[in-house]
């Protein structure tokens, strides 16, 4: 028998509700399957689920009701419970009208995927796609009910957050603790009784408990330092960032057999990895958030046998030598290599407000910050950038916060952001867009209270009340730790191929297509000049790099 607090799915249908409940028989145990049989019961029920503190996780509506469009009924559950999935089940008698008829408002994102009712036993496919949206929800929105890794502190300060968003974006199950609460009491008695927080307590092995002063302390203790990495002393390829290009190469380069070693400074991802939905990306027709991207990837590496470490800079990349290899130099040791790969990506750009800077961490976040889009709930909430990485973060927090205002230099986001995004975005009656429009300042009293807009057309100020401000704009290369060996243009972009400057080329001719301009050192995604700035585009790039490798090290070994 499911517990009174288990998250709920909730079955519309008039007509198949009993094949349907049949099907959400295997979920019974872990899952409160509710079924009703029209719209209204519908939304009486899921009024009642969230006025008792029940999350709904799962809302699948058959596409035919009997006493509202389609579109109103959904339109009408998201307003209840906008963080639930949404599916709509579609009888195979129906499926050559309804399925055509259908396919615009899921462009727009009025649901989330379209399925047909299964016909018969065991339909596996129709119940993946069930498993990946109730993932989906699990990962952003419910709390974890494994607990790999606990945190205890009395306030969601900065560290606390930056710790969980971390733990989030790696994949490790982990809950927060108030000291007080019997979790918290536990881990205090772990460590003598005297604490200062936040304390992290690693919940297997010899169950450590830490007092951190950064994320890399956690991420010491849990992943360990690029010294602990063994390869023989010298690695075939050394990855600098794990974002899609970096974790891509890894992935082939580990299974062609080379010894390959990832060294990122942060989680694994990079950018992409905190989008809440990626929605065209190959092969995922239903999205895909950038963390279980990101996962999914770093363990594809490892199983090919790639070694990566987390939270570790690289302060420089001391050329190779004709007795020494390349080096990566880090605070936590060096990683040798005959080749390395630049994909560190791009840093957000700072807003530069003094005000702002300063609450960091307490309503400003650079990033999509997936964790703090939680704690928006009933706030109203600025997202600043007109990019994809932008577009995804407002449809995120549209679940929770009670407004989201995008703010975009431009007039509109039609030259920067992927139509499909611009469409979810004009559907969602949550989410507007101020064109032509800058912050220039805000703050409050220990956390975001305000923000002030001025309108670049008139000149005019407006003071909004604020409780969230996520800040993605431009992109800054993350490259400085590169010697002068590697030539990089005006605005500090790694070049390759054609692009090095020509008194670098040899013997008359251009370095292969993604190396740079040291030997043996190549670049992908978008710390590389001239990159597309897209996921699938930095994904292929990290792939290509890989054959180019192999070359460098088939002409070495014959000198």
């Amino acid at each position: 028998m499911t517990q009174p607090s288990a998250p709920a799915i909730v079955i519309v249908s008039a007509e198949h509700a009993d094949d349907l409940y049949v099907q959400f028989g295997r979920y019974h145990a872990e899952y409160r399957v509710e079924c009703v049989h029209s719209a209204i019961e519908a939304i009486t029920l899921l009024s009642a689920l969230r006025s008792d503190g029940v999350p709904v996780s799962l809302i699948v509506v058959e596409s035919q009701l009997p006493d509202m469009s389609l579109m109103e009924a959904v339109g009408a559950f998201r307003s209840v419970v906008p963080t639930a999935r949404r599916v709509v089940a579609i009888h195979w008698s129906r499926f050559s009208t309804d399925s055509p008829a259908l396919r615009p408002a899921l462009q727009k994102g009025k649901f989330d995927a379209s399925l047909l009712i299964p016909r018969g036993q065991r339909d596996e496919e129709f119940h993946y796609a069930i498993t990946e949206l109730l993932s989906d929800w699990g990962a952003t929105v419910g709390v974890s009910e494994v607990e790999v890794l606990r945190i205890v502190s009395p306030t969601l300060n900065p560290l606390t957050m930056a710790i969980r968003d971390f733990l989030d974006r790696m994949g490790m199950p982990n809950r927060t603790h108030l000291p007080e609460s019997p979790q918290g009491r536990d881990t205090i008695a772990a460590v003598g009784g005297a604490a200062s927080f936040p304390l992290v307590h690693l919940l297997r092995d010899d169950g450590k408990v830490i007092a951190p002063q950064s994320v890399r302390d956690v991420s010491t203790m849990v992943y360990g330092r690029p010294s602990d990495i063994k390869v023989d002393t010298i690695a075939d390829l050394v990855i600098v960032g794990a974002g899609p290009a970096g974790l891509a190469a890894a992935v082939y380069a580990a299974s062609e057999g080379l010894s390959t070693v990832i060294v990122e400074s942060e989680a694994v991802g990079g950018q992409a990895g905190t989008s809440s939905m990626i929605r065209n990306y190959l092969g995922f027709p239903r999205g895909i958030s950038g963390m279980r991207l990101a996962q999914r990837a770093r363990s594809q590496a490892i199983r090919f046998g790639a070694q990566i470490t987390t939270g570790w800079p690289v302060l420089r990349l001391e050329p190779a030598s004709v007795a020494d290899p390349h080096r990566i130099v880090t605070e936590g040791g060096d990683v040798c290599a005959r080749t390395v790969l630049i994909a560190t990506g791009v840093a957000y750009r700072r807003l530069g407000i003094a005000a702002l800077e300063d609450l960091i961490g307490v309503g400003v976040h650079y990033g999509a910050a997936m964790t703090a889009a939680r704690e928006m709930e009933g706030r109203d909430v600025f997202v600043v950038g007109g990019g994809n990485s932008a577009g995804q973060a407002a449809v995120h927090l549209a679940r929770y916060a009670r407004s989201v205002t995008i703010v975009v230099r431009r007039p509109d986001l039609i030259a920067t952001m992927s139509r499909y995004l611009i469409n979810e975005i004009d559907f969602n009656p949550r989410i507007t867009v101020r064109g032509s429009t800058d912050v220039v300042d805000g703050g409050g009293e220990g956390s975001l209270e305000w923000l002030e807009l001025r309108d670049r057309t008139s000149g005019t100020t407006q003071r909004c009340p604020a409780g969230g401000l996520f800040l993605l704009i431009g992109a800054a290369p993350k490259c400085e730790w590169l010697p002068p060996d590697v030539d990089r243009d005006d605005n500090g972009f790694v070049l390759t191929g054609r692009d090095v400057h020509k008194s670098r080329w040899m013997g008359g001719l251009p370095p292969a297509s993604l190396a740079t301009s040291l030997p043996g050192v190549f670049a992908a995604g978008d710390i590389r000049g001239g990159s597309m700035k897209r996921v699938a585009a930095a994904t292929g790039e990290g792939a290509s790099v890989v054959p180019l490798v192999h070359d460098f090290l088939a002409e070495s070994s014959r000198r």
